[in-house]
Order: structure tokens, then sequence, then C-alpha cells
């Protein structure tokens, strides 16, 4: 008797699958269609995303292989081009290569091509080292407060980066012949529980060297 119940329940369970696929047939479909468009979507970006890194730094590694000058105004458009896709790796690579062979002269201008290559970064200590940069490439041309607002994601962080901001502020102050400054934040460094060591070292041969004069 309880193999006859058994059978009956078993047959009822395949008639309610077989009722549900029968009822749902066309949503099915389209949820296994949606599905591997989804797929064929993702994969399709993630190609194309490659493919247009490559070109990226193939564009880059042609124009830097050459000998650029200012007149090069087609080159310095292409990487322009590069900063402006935002890429992570080359997009930061152009800019570097812009100031450092003088490039573009216009502060502003520069100014805006960090902001698009730090928007571009996901991996904070990377986004920490352009500010960073971005920081050094205005500091003889700014206010006190104008570095500080520059600095100040990295200043209120715990920061790999952050000592190289300290001293870069420490060197500002001296410059500017306020070293009441320049000692607290070199102090700072000394105190910080990530240091670099060597910027370490160098925060204390400044104290000494203050502490003689």
């Amino acid at each position: 008797m309880s193999e006859d119940i058994e059978i009956i329940n078993q047959n009822t369970r395949i008639e309610k699958i077989k009722n549900f696929f029968s009822n749902n047939y066309k949503k099915l479909i389209g949820l296994i269609v949606l599905i591997l468009i989804v797929l064929f979507s993702y994969f399709g970006y993630q190609e194309y995303k490659n493919i247009e890194k490559l070109k990226i730094a193939e564009s880059y590694n042609q124009i830097t292989l050459k000998e650029i000058t200012i007149e090069s105004t087609n080159d310095i458009e292409q990487l322009v081009k590069i900063i402006k896709k935002k890429d992570p790796i080359y997009s930061a690579l152009s800019l570097y290569f812009i100031i450092e062979n003088n490039l573009v002269k216009d502060q502003k201008v520069i100014n805006n091509f960090f902001d698009l290559v730090i928007k571009s970064q996901e991996e904070k200590e990377i986004k920490n080292l352009i500010i960073y940069k971005k920081a050094m490439y205005n500091a003889d041309i700014i206010s006190e407060n104008e570095l500080l607002e520059m600095l100040n994601p990295i200043l209120k962080s715990e920061s790999v980066w952050k000592s190289h901001a300290l001293l870069l502020m420490a060197d500002f102050f001296e410059h500017n012949n306020n070293f009441l400054k320049s000692k607290d934040f070199l102090e700072e460094i000394i105190n910080s529980k990530i240091v670099n060591n060597e910027i370490r070292i160098e925060a204390e041969r400044r104290l000494k060297r203050n502490l003689s004069d």
C-alpha cells in the first residue's frame, strides 16, 4: 500500500514539473536567452577593453621611443588622447612623460590632466602617489592652504605616501623660512606609525641640525 502511495506521489510530482515547464516555457526560454546575452556582452566587453588597452600601450610606446619636443604637436595630441582615455597605467605614464619633457607649459592644463588621471585610479595607494606628484608639481607656485588642501587625502590617511607628503610640507615651510611649522611636520614624521625609513632618518637629521644651529 505504501509503495502505491509513493508511486502516486512521484507521478504527481512529475506531473507538476511537466505542467510548470509547459506553463512557463516561454518565460524559461526568455530567461535562458537573457542570461546568454548578459554573458556574451560581459565577455565581449572584457575583450574590447583588452584590445583597447593594447592599442593604448602600442600608441604610448611608439610615441615615447621617439625624441619629442614642444614642436611635436601631433605626438603631444596623441599623449593627451591617452590621458583622456583614463587608462589606470598609460594615462598616468603619458602625463609624467609630458611633464618630464616639458611638452605642455600651461599649469592649469597640467592640473586638469592630473585630475583626470587621479579619477581614473581605483587602487588607493596609486591614487595617493599621483596626488603626491601633483602636489610636488605645484609646490613652488601655490599657497600653503592650497598645498595642504591638495595633500589632505594623504595627510588624513595612513597611506604609505603620508611620510612623503609630510616631508614635502616640511620642505615647503623651510623654503619659506617658517622653521617652526617645518619642525612640526618633521616631528610628525618621526611619530608616525607608518613611515618610510629613509624619510624618518632625514627628518631626524634635520631636527638635530636645527637644534645645533
